[in-house]
């Protein structure tokens, strides 16, 4: 522990001149250098995953990213179009691949193929003060399903666990030259379709210290009820994470989480997590990433049992717009939540290679 303690200060400390840190949790905000043009861009992510347990069907558990065993194919293939002037942005992203057919499962025909698709208004002359509608990023966690931008190549227990779009409206209302807010109204948790009569409610804030370090604090609050889970009453959550990048050598990231939901003829159930990943780059090109997580679920919200998992992930820039990465994973669960085609376990690990490009 001693040793997390001294090199997570080291960094911290450590200081060299480079460009702003982004936050990974979402899609860029429309950044185009020209305005008043469309833009279209666009993004392949193919993958192969050999579980350990291979599991039946090839469908692997509690996965919604790279959700498929021992098969060449796509994790997520979109085309970007986007549109900004300077009091209006629109935004277009249809997207193909086994994540979409994972996370999208529960949507009507014609909308379970974007990623997101919104547009927005510009409500002051002065202050970047923006209201967008629509298919929405979502900002929970540091990770999103855009591979490119992360820093390990498949997703933390805890990020796909949680929303990956939102269906509502933004409200981007900054407070301070370094801080940032958002407000949402949506629909519910991660669901286009609407599944009650009740709205529910995001926030977010955004803290930029300086340009190595940004400080993210999410909270949902809403009513989960619908005709699938009539029980469910009211959810609670909140999502805390950080990513630091002192220098050009290494990015550090750690993100925090606890939820609630409450149910009519069940107690309250409880679920967080906490992970931490390091990226160090050897060069512009190659890089070494590892991951720690412990997710807790003993109630049964999502996985019924209290998880610790650890990877690592060599990345090759071949070219500036061409990433190829090799990954493995282990998973350690306090219960036989996994499942092979001998009898269930409570362990899990796989070998992955992905390569993505885009444009």
């Amino acid at each position: 522990m001693k040793y997390f303690l001294y090199t997570f200060f080291f960094l911290f400390f450590s200081i060299k001149t480079q460009a702003q840190v982004v936050n990974s949790a979402i899609l860029d905000t429309n950044a185009i250098k020209k305005k008043g043009t469309v833009t279209l861009g666009g993004m392949v992510d193919t993958y192969y995953l050999y579980d350990f347990n291979n599991p039946q069907g090839k469908d692997r558990p509690f996965t919604f990213s790279n959700s498929r065993h021992n098969e060449f194919t796509i994790n997520l293939a979109y085309i970007d179009i986007k549109y900004i002037s300077e009091r209006l942005r629109g935004r277009v992203v249809p997207g193909f691949g086994t994540y979409m057919n994972a996370n999208y499962v529960d949507e009507p025909a014609t909308l379970k193929n974007f990623v997101e698709a919104n547009i927005g208004v510009k409500l002051s002359t002065k202050k970047n003060i923006w209201l967008d509608a629509g298919i929405l990023g979502s900002p929970y966690t540091p990770e999103s399903a855009i591979s490119k931008d992360q820093i390990m190549y498949t997703r933390s227990i805890g990020t796909d666990l949680v929303p990956y779009y939102l269906s509502g409206v933004k409200l981007s209302l900054p407070l301070a030259p370094k801080l940032m807010s958002y407000v949402y109204i949506l629909n519910g948790w991660q669901n286009i379709k609407e599944t009650n009569e009740q709205k529910s409610l995001g926030t977010q804030v955004e803290y930029r210290p300086n340009d190595k370090l940004l400080l993210n604090w999410n909270t949902y609050t809403g009513d989960e009820r619908s005709d699938a889970s009539p029980t469910k009453r009211m959810r609670f959550f909140n999502d805390f994470y950080v990513i630091y990048s002192p220098n050009d050598k290494f990015t550090f990231t750690s993100c925090a989480y606890l939820g609630f939901q409450q149910y009519t003829d069940i107690d309250t159930k409880v679920w967080w997590q906490a992970n931490a990943i390091l990226k160090y780059n050897f060069t512009k090109k190659l890089n070494l990433a590892g991951r720690i997580e412990y997710f807790s679920d003993k109630r049964g919200e999502y996985i019924g049992s209290n998880v610790f998992s650890t990877s690592a992930s060599f990345n090759i820039s071949v070219l500036d717009n061409v990433l190829i990465r090799f990954e493995g994973r282990f998973y350690a669960a306090e219960d036989n939540i996994y499942t092979n085609k001998v009898k269930p376990s409570n362990l899990d690990g796989f070998l992955a290679t992905n390569m993505t490009v885009w444009f």
